[in-house]
């Protein structure tokens, strides 16, 4: 029965398709490490989405 989730084999079929490893991935999905922007779009292609960096200005300081 499917968990809605991602699976190690997602994991593996987006690093492959990236480009990276699949131990690299799962770096980033623990939070061990935060990817960089040309990683990002590399993520982006293989996930066949756009990558999108909005700036926006700060909230005034309370």
């Amino acid at each position: 029965m499917p968990t809605g989730g991602p699976t190690r084999g997602d994991a593996w079929q987006l690093a492959r398709t990236a480009g990276m490893t699949q131990p690299g991935i799962a770096r980033f999905e623990a939070g061990g490490t935060v990817p960089t922007i040309p990683v990002l779009e590399r993520l982006a292609r293989a996930l066949d989405a756009d990558l999108v960096v909005r700036l926006a200005p700060r909230s005034p300081a309370a």
